[in-house]
């Protein structure tokens, strides 16, 4: 084999293995993005089915329900043009309350309740999550429009 050949086969070689190092780099981004929705969005079927996503929004007013267990809470999120029923089963952030604004992370059962795995509360009195400040903009709008 020449000395050109050797290169071109090392050059080649080397193409592969990046190319499948990219893929495989890719496939890994892909399963672990996890995308945001308002309820309005989960009940108009946008959101996936078989995947894990964020719902965002608030906090219903009295829709905390707490199980006997002491773990299992269930509340309802809101983005007060739709709301979505979810069950979380672990410890609530502290600054967890009703009226305020929520992210949860999870999936969606085949009963139209949502599982969450992960809750995440506001920072402060004046934070919200974007996407969910941006969730209770669009439902606004949306009823206004519906209004007129």
């Amino acid at each position: 084999m020449k000395s050109r050949h050797k290169k071109l086969l090392v050059i080649l070689l080397g193409l592969s293995g990046l190319g499948i190092a990219t893929a495989l780099i890719l496939n890994a981004f892909q399963s672990n993005l996890v995308f945001f929705y308002s309820p309005s969005e989960v009940a108009e079927g946008k959101a996936p089915l078989d995947r894990a996503f964020r719902i965002g929004g608030l906090v219903e007013d009295g829709s905390v329900q707490r199980d006997a267990d002491g773990l299992t809470v269930r509340f309802v999120v809101t983005d007060t043009a739709k709301s979505m029923p979810v069950v979380y089963k672990g410890i609530l952030p502290d600054l967890f309350k009703e009226g305020k604004g929520v992210v949860a992370e999870g999936k969606m059962g085949a009963d139209g309740l949502f599982n969450s795995s992960q809750v995440l509360a506001k920072h402060d009195e004046n934070y919200m999550p974007p996407e969910a400040a941006h969730a209770l903009e669009q439902a606004a709008k949306a009823q206004q429009t519906l209004a007129q």
